[in-house]
């Protein structure tokens, strides 16, 4: 792990879920995390839906534009966080993986998006306490933990 840790959203088409995510690591941890997402199958746009949603948290994402999973942006990131699309995922040793079992919000409506939003939100939350550690000890103890 480099000077900031580093995290890669990865779903399916890259319009919701990790959009969502990737959007409140960086609302949420600023600077201090890197933040990636991609899609194995990219849709053309976001779900309208899903920016809806995100805009009641006060967060605009969009500008933002799926982008295709790549070798390289699983290569460049200590954390891989899948949201149902593992197997389509290269494995390399030394990451960590995580795969989060969430609700696609593909074709969904804005009170069916609101709790995977809200559950994505958690997540995250508890993913900056694991990985900004707030003293040298805990810098070793959560860079061990990653290449483990």
């Amino acid at each position: 792990m480099g000077d900031k840790p580093s995290v890669l959203f990865v779903c399916v088409h890259n319009a919701g879920r990790s959009q969502m995510a990737a959007a409140y690591l960086l609302h949420l941890a600023g600077d201090s995390i890197e933040v990636r997402s991609a899609g194995s199958v990219p849709a053309s746009s976001i779900n309208p839906v899903v920016v809806d949603a995100m805009r009641e948290e006060g967060i605009n994402i969009s500008d933002q534009k799926p982008k295709i999973l790549t070798t390289d942006a699983v290569k460049a990131s200590d954390v891989i966080i899948t949201m149902g699309c593992g197997d389509a995922c290269p494995f390399f040793p030394g990451k960590r993986y995580l795969d989060w079992q969430l609700n696609d919000p593909a074709g969904e409506g804005l009170d069916a998006v609101r709790p995977i939003r809200n559950e994505i939100r958690r997540r995250i939350e508890n993913l900056i306490v694991e990985l900004r550690p707030t003293t040298r000890e805990n810098t070793a103890t959560t860079a061990k933990t990653l290449t483990s």
